[in-house]
């Protein structure tokens, strides 16, 4: 029997409905027709496509920029009994190879991939082989030069069209201004698609910006008496840590995140926030991608986002329950200088991609005309130390060379272990009967390595781990005190980045094809970095019109709950207490009180100067006061 697309709703999400957008896309996509679907932030994109290939028979083929992102969705798939694979960075070939297999005749439902990966002809020649029902075009933002995360790989993608030139394709994304839509289009040349767009009004979300000289006053006050779960975000992965500590000393209960913790470290963290035993997340932006909880009743920016687009995909994720919440930025003047000096000034030109690049290659000593899919752990600040680069610019470079499908870059922070045994064989086994609590992990490596008494060598931590059950972090701690009891010697080497090699090194022929994307890239990252400081400096135009102008959408009206609205509103509040009838009633009753001069009525009074002055002549005029022989003023008798 056939499923409808309501019985999958219902089955695997648990939903009675769709939202008017997730029908349109579905039945598009069910009638065969090219669709382009712009929906914020928690309008539900993935169930757009999901549910409609779930219909149908064959594999749905999604292409997606985030390895993070991809990982979740194939996770919550896989969670509800759904055939999912996703191609994660680092596969060798013999994986790759039994990964597209598996979608060919294993019945997979979803295979998703980066678009790097569709360039591998492997990849391009199985798919061909596909019995495609869908092709999904994730953060479909990427594929615009105008947009705020321009992938150029993702140019390629419509060679998807030539390997199956029947099958219809959605486009994507959260966040597109007019010409980002434009090009979307044009691009995957979808001429006669479908469009399907929400308004990114979010009338029950209060953006709010406040200016502070204290910001740590400012957060507890922002989430005192707060009963939802909220989430504040930071530009860095210390702050995390440091705000966190923050608030738990302050009576709250908080947590950090960041894209540098163990994945089970972070699938820890995140069940304690989605069951409300964790209240605030203090995050980079690796968190709340793909994360689905409705209650957020508040998202704070402690750092000043870098473009609007970001800002507001974030914003977005508080209120999706559409009860009333906040989405606050607590800035200062040091934050606009600090948006200046480590980001403007960070972005990354031609010159820094050579230097960085160059120094990548002698690091990892990588032969010209070699590198190719070649992988390689290491420390992020050792690198920059050892080449005197500068740690903001070449971070931010990494990044832009993992954009431009240079590099794949993972910011996963692992450790790893070499050993070496101090104590002879028998002097271990004494050693270990008198501290059991070290006995498994010590057996265990020396049932698994020979000649760890003689040579110094690297310890497979995931592989111990399988067989004694223990955690990683466990392992690390034992490790520890063995060396500290001087058992065993154990360096132990933080790497906090992993650099596979898209390209051969053919040095500047590698680099130049990408100088115009580079270009343009700098100049986009300013114009948004701009906007961003036009936005906080904002007193007159409501803040929700302000964003929905900017992705040209045209609203007249306020929204009567940001910031510069109820600022407004205040205003007027008191300039309607400024009538001139008001203004004479303060004067006299300070008249009541003795003789004053004008400058004093004036200092007292609030009220604009010129204002003071025009009613003292009229009361005058009136006969109400008298002006004295000493140049004040009294009570006409």
């Amino acid at each position: 029997m056939k499923l409808t697309p309501e019985t999958i709703l219902k089955t695997y999400w648990g939903f009675e409905n769709f939202k008017p957008a997730q029908k349109k896309a579905v039945d598009a996509a069910l009638s065969q027709k090219d669709a382009c679907v712009f929906l914020p932030t928690g309008g539900g994109k993935s169930i757009c496509f999901q549910v409609p290939a779930l219909t149908m028979p064959g594999i749905c083929i999604v292409i997606s920029p985030l390895l993070a992102l991809m990982k979740d969705q194939v996770e919550n798939l896989k969670s509800k009994g759904i055939k999912a694979i996703y191609l994660e960075g680092g596969m060798n070939f013999k994986d790759v190879d039994q990964s597209l297999d598996n979608c060919i005749y294993g019945n997979y439902k979803f295979l998703y991939l980066s678009p790097e990966r569709l360039q591998q002809e492997i990849v391009q020649a199985r798919i061909g082989k596909m019995n495609v029902n869908l092709i999904a075009i994730d953060e479909a933002h990427c594929i615009s030069q105008w947009g705020h995360d321009f992938r150029p790989a993702y140019r390629n993608i419509s060679l998807l069209r030539e390997i199956h030139p029947g099958i219809n394709i959605m486009a994507l994304t959260a966040t597109a201004t007019a010409s980002v839509k434009k090009d979307i289009a044009k691009e995957l040349q979808l001429e006669d698609a479908v469009e399907i767009s929400e308004s990114f009004k979010r009338s029950n979300i209060a953006l709010k910006k406040i200016k502070t000289a204290d910001k740590h006053f400012e957060i507890i006050n922002q989430l005192q008496n707060l009963k939802s779960n909220s989430i504040v975000y930071v530009r860095n992965r210390s702050k995390t840590v440091e705000i966190a500590e923050f608030l738990n000393k302050n009576g709250f209960k908080a947590d950090f995140f960041h894209g540098g913790i163990y994945a089970s470290e972070k699938n820890k963290k995140l069940k304690s926030w989605l069951e409300e035993e964790t209240q605030i997340m203090v995050a980079t932006n690796a968190f709340g991608m793909g994360i689905d909880k409705s209650n957020v009743g508040k998202v704070i920016h402690y750092h000043l986002p870098e473009s609007l687009e970001s800002y507001f995909q974030e914003a977005g994720r508080a209120g999706r329950d559409d009860t009333y919440a906040e989405a606050v930025i607590i800035y200062n003047d040091g934050d606009k200088i600090r948006l200046q000096d480590q980001f403007i000034k960070t972005v990354p030109d031609f010159e820094s991609l050579q230097n960085v690049y160059k120094a990548l290659t002698r690091y990892f000593r990588i032969a010209y005309g070699e590198g190719e899919n070649e992988i390689f752990d290491f420390n992020f600040y050792e690198f920059c130390k050892q080449y005197q680069l500068k740690t903001n610019l070449t971070y931010n470079t990494l990044n832009l060379l993992d954009r431009l499908s240079v590099i794949t870059l993972s910011k996963t922070f692992q450790k790893k272990s070499k050993i070496k045994f101090l104590v002879s064989s028998q002097q271990v086994l004494n050693y270990i009967e008198d501290n059991n609590q070290y006995a498994l992990l010590t057996r265990t490596i020396l049932r698994t390595y020979g000649g760890v008494f003689d040579n110094e060598l690297v310890l497979n931590v995931k592989m111990i781990s399988k067989k004694t059950g223990f955690s990683e972090q466990e392992i690390f701690k034992q490790l520890e005190a063995l060396h500290q009891q001087k058992i065993l010697d154990a360096k132990i080497i933080k790497q906090d980045m992993s650099i596979t090699f898209l390209l051969p090194r053919e040095d500047k022929y590698t680099l130049n094809p990408l100088k115009e994307y580079t270009l343009q890239y700098r100049t986009n990252k300013l114009r948004k970095a701009e906007y961003v400081l036009d936005y906080v400096d904002e007193t007159q135009t409501c803040l929700q019109k302000f964003v929905l102008n900017y992705f040209d959408e045209n609203f007249s009206e306020n929204c009567k709950i940001c910031s510069v609205c109820i600022q407004n509103n205040q205003t007027k509040t008191e300039n309607s207490k400024k009538t001139p009838k008001n203004i004479q009633e303060f004067i006299i009753s300070k008249l009541k009180d003795g003789e004053k001069n004008s400058k004093e009525i004036i200092n007292q009074s609030g009220f604009e100067n010129n204002k003071v002055l025009e009613q003292i002549q009229k009361l005058l005029e009136y006969n109400i006061i008298e002006i004295t022989h000493t140049n004040t003023y009294k009570l006409k008798a």
